[in-house]
């Protein structure tokens, strides 16, 4: 196999492990004051510059009451739908979180 090969098809594969991280849930408690599955961004904001691996997800499901985290890469597609028990990690070209929000 030729390097530019193996290079696309090590890309592809970053990109499926990456794909597959997203659709990762975990059920948690909701901070104090809030409803269940009620995402709160705030509480996650110390993940900003951090990479986006299970830990930190399974930190920021439980620090904002969310049953769900989404993760979302530059140019990924993805629905439009606002989901209050959701949130959205978004993480630059690098692999570091830039933004925490609910939907």
């Amino acid at each position: 196999m030729s390097t530019p090969i193996r290079l696309l098809s090590l890309a592809a594969s970053a990109s499926a492990l990456l794909a597959l991280a997203a659709c990762a849930t975990t059920a948690s408690a909701p901070p104090a004051g809030q409803m269940a599955g009620t995402c709160n961004a705030q509480g996650a904001h110390w993940a900003i510059g951090n990479a986006p691996d299970q830990d930190v997800v399974n930190r920021i499901l439980q620090d904002t009451g969310s049953r769900d985290a989404r993760v979302l890469t530059p140019g990924m597609a993805a629905t439009m739908d606002y989901r209050p028990d959701r949130v959205n990690i978004d993480v630059n070209d690098r692999g570091a979180i830039t933004g925490i929000r609910c939907g």
